[in-house]
């Protein structure tokens, strides 16, 4: 079995890639790189290269070679490569007629628990959401906690207007659902140990990045004087990176993208050094497309100290558009199914009809002009 056809669709902000070998079996992929889709596109391309010819089995083999072939990094190249390489482990899947999952190991849960993220909006909107995704199933939401206004208000009524959003949350949903809080890397190290310590009352499941990622020594300062649990690991792309906040960052949940960390391969690597860790797995999954998600199911279902999932419901637009089925989400769990490798088939015609983000949006500014942290 041979590759013999490398594809590369761009969609909304997703850029998928399609294998296709000379037994006729195909394996797709997603790049979750959403800022710039179409530079992982360029990188997936140049691949084709190297995995046109190529037995498509053993991916350890074919990671490698791809990763190390320029020793260049960024999420660009771990876009592309992450894309190929779920590809590869959806081939492998098909070819051996079981679910990449049953590859994995086989599962330790029959099910992977979602955590819906709530809609940014008002105090009460958000509360309100987050009461009906509880009545929905869901025993978990994360809430985008901080707000755009956020940036211009002074410290003390910065952290009150925190704190009050959080706890109208918490309000909504009682105790019987866990909250995470998204900060968005959006405070300083001593405003986020103030909002730690005011956002113990309600007991939340983490904070995630309450700090910008760039120093895992600033990291570890927040975690170090604070008594809620941490969580980070989005943008890293490597067992080098999450090796360091993994062992040294005071993390407790560690959240790697399937659609930039390196795809499964890799991933399952971060995986494991973390739970050597004790440390919990909350995969960074929004605004993935359907076949992260399910990628990010498969994992859930193989990996011991998978958490929880973060999750936008994908029944509508462009999600839907984009594959001829999604993952089945019901009474807040994801299922990955029994089909074989991922189970997920792109839709040529609705690939077309769903256009590419063109914008970036704009930067944060203060009201004094300067550009505000994120």
């Amino acid at each position: 079995m041979k590759i013999e056809k490398l594809e590369t669709f761009v969609a909304h902000n997703w850029m998928f890639v399609r294998l296709t070998t000379d037994t006729g079996l195909q394996g797709v992929g997603e790049s979750t790189f959403f800022g710039w889709p179409n530079a992982a596109e360029t990188i997936t391309k140049s691949f084709s290269e190297y995995l046109i010819g190529q037995d498509p089995l053993p991916v350890e083999q074919h990671w490698l070679y791809m990763f190390r072939n320029k020793n260049m990094r960024g999420m660009a190249i771990g876009g592309a490569i992450s894309a190929i390489d779920q590809a590869l482990w959806d081939i492998r899947g098909r070819h051996f007629q079981a679910p990449v999952y049953s590859l994995l190991g086989g599962p330790v849960r029959n099910r992977v628990r979602a955590m819906l993220v709530l809609n940014t909006g008002t105090k009460d909107a958000v509360a309100n959401e987050a009461a009906r995704a509880h009545k929905d199933g869901y025993t978990a939401v994360k809430v985008l906690l901080f707000q755009h206004d956020h940036i211009d208000m002074t410290h003390a009524r910065r952290i009150k207007d925190l704190v009050d959003r959080a706890e109208a949350v918490r309000d909504s949903v009682g105790w019987d659902c866990d909250i995470g809080i998204e900060i968005h890397r959006n405070m300083a190290v001593g405003d986020s140990i103030v909002l730690a310590a005011e956002l113990e009352k309600i007991r939340p499941l983490f904070i995630e990045d309450p700090v910008p990622p760039d120093s895992v020594l600033s990291f570890g300062e927040v975690a170090q004087k604070s008594r809620v649990p941490m969580a980070a690991g989005e943008r890293n792309l490597n067992i080098w990176e999450f090796r360091e906040y993994i062992e040294h960052a005071g993390v407790h949940f560690i959240r790697p993208d399937v659609g930039v960390c390196g795809g499964i391969t890799h991933m399952k690597k971060v995986c494991t050094i973390a739970e050597s860790h004790h440390q919990g797995i909350i995969p960074h999954a929004v605004p993935s497309g359907p076949v992260a998600t399910a990628a990010h199911v498969h994992m859930g279902y193989a990996v011991p100290n998978w958490e929880v999932q973060e999750h936008r419901p994908q029944e509508g637009s462009p999600w839907k558009d984009v594959v001829k089925h999604v993952t089945r989400l019901e009474n807040g769990y994801l299922y990955a199914g029994d089909a074989p490798g991922l189970g997920i088939e792109l839709d040529d015609v609705g690939l077309k009809r769903v256009k590419p983000m063109t914008t970036l949006g704009a930067t944060a500014t203060r009201a004094d002009g300067s550009v505000a942290f994120r």
